[in-house]
């Protein structure tokens, strides 16, 4: 079973948890391992809705160092101001993004000279046990209870993929009340056919 993330994650807007598995434990690992970035510089990239502003608003209140969310879309001059900063002061510096690196075009040479040779830090798609692990924690914040058999028949079927299974709960939900029903298979059944373009609504 999917685990809550190993780290203090108490930050300033109270405890957070992160749903772990296996292709996320890299990436905790890199994080916890900030003295021995290139030039003090690490550059955490991931689609939305994958923990890592969670991650690096954790890095940061934890004093491991600097993190930037959305680096990316900040003025060049004043992120080289930031990469600079950091290492006058001795001070690892995380830089967040939504974009893949090849995606993340810099106009200025000295700051791409610098990025080039930064940690690259990659949130990639949920493992079959981070998946389980979402499904059950979205679902738990929305107060919807899935037993075994509707987990089992939902967890093959799910996109994997953050933000597709947190929408993916949404709409599970959001039946759930329209129907005044409990989630069932055939709940389930429907709302994958509504994520995937192919519900057809039933005449009652």
């Amino acid at each position: 079973m999917s685990s809550q993330i190993a780290l203090p994650l108490v930050t300033a807007r109270g405890a957070e948890t992160v749903v772990m598995g296996p292709s996320l434990a890299p990436v905790v690992e890199a994080l916890n391992a900030a003295d021995r970035w290139p030039f003090r510089t690490a550059i955490l990239a991931g689609p939305p809705r994958s923990g890592k502003s969670l991650l690096a608003r954790w890095f940061a209140e934890s004093g491991a160092g600097e993190a930037v969310d959305g680096a990316d879309s900040l003025p060049e001059d004043e992120l080289f101001h930031r990469w600079n900063r950091a290492q006058a002061d001795v001070r690892p510096l995380l830089l967040v993004t939504d974009r893949a690196p090849g995606e993340w075009k810099v106009a200025l040479p000295d700051l791409a000279s610098r990025l080039g040779s930064a940690l690259l830090i990659e949130i990639g798609p949920p493992d079959d046990e981070l998946v389980a692990g979402l499904v059950v924690e979205h679902s738990a914040r929305r107060g919807l209870v899935l037993g075994e058999q509707v987990l089992g028949y939902l967890l093959p079927r799910v996109e994997r993929s953050h933000v597709e299974i947190e929408l993916l709960i949404e709409t599970l939900d959001r039946l759930s009340l329209e129907r005044k029903s409990a989630v069932t298979i055939s709940l389930v059944r429907d709302a994958l056919a509504e994520r995937t373009g192919e519900f057809q609504p039933r005449l009652l």
